[in-house]
């Protein structure tokens, strides 16, 4: 699995310690900015990690901010990107197994950093339940190629 991940200057620490989570699980990232607590505009880092993961190029993509909600709304413009801001792991494992989530959000200023590698943790090991929510996944796909 490889993740594209992302945090404004608000996110910043969260974002170091996920990263290390990532490198303790083996798995594969790109740290797509910001590299300093210096103040940046959170929608360049989401919408860069957004159209990477909407390209394929990344399977997943984790964004965080200050509280997650301006990265979700951003990363959510972007078309084929399905962001969910989670603040517990119920949320975080039914973001995959119903809607298919494939952009993560979190707030630095909402959670700690041990429940929001929790969340992280539960986020990316479940999987999408398909059946029934398949149907619903693909009528938020078809909205997004201006049908229905």
């Amino acid at each position: 699995m490889k993740i594209a991940i992302g945090s404004d200057h608000g996110g910043f620490q969260l974002k170091k310690a996920i990263c290390r989570f990532l490198e303790e699980q083996g798995l594969t990232y790109q740290d797509f900015g910001t590299y300093s607590p210096e103040s940046c505009d959170y929608p360049d880092i989401a919408f860069a990690v957004a159209e990477a993961v909407a390209r394929g190029e990344f399977d997943r993509g984790i964004l965080v901010c200050g509280t997650g909600i301006g990265m979700a709304i951003a990363a959510n413009k972007v078309p084929g990107i399905r962001a969910a801001l989670c603040h517990d792991t119920y949320s975080a494992r039914m973001s995959r197994e119903h809607n298919d989530a494939n952009v993560l959000t979190l707030g630095e200023r909402v959670v700690g950093p041990g429940l929001a590698l929790e969340i992280v943790k539960t986020w990316l090991f479940s999987s999408f339940a398909g059946e029934r929510h398949s149907r619903r996944v693909e009528k938020i796909k078809a909205r997004e190629r201006g049908g229905m």
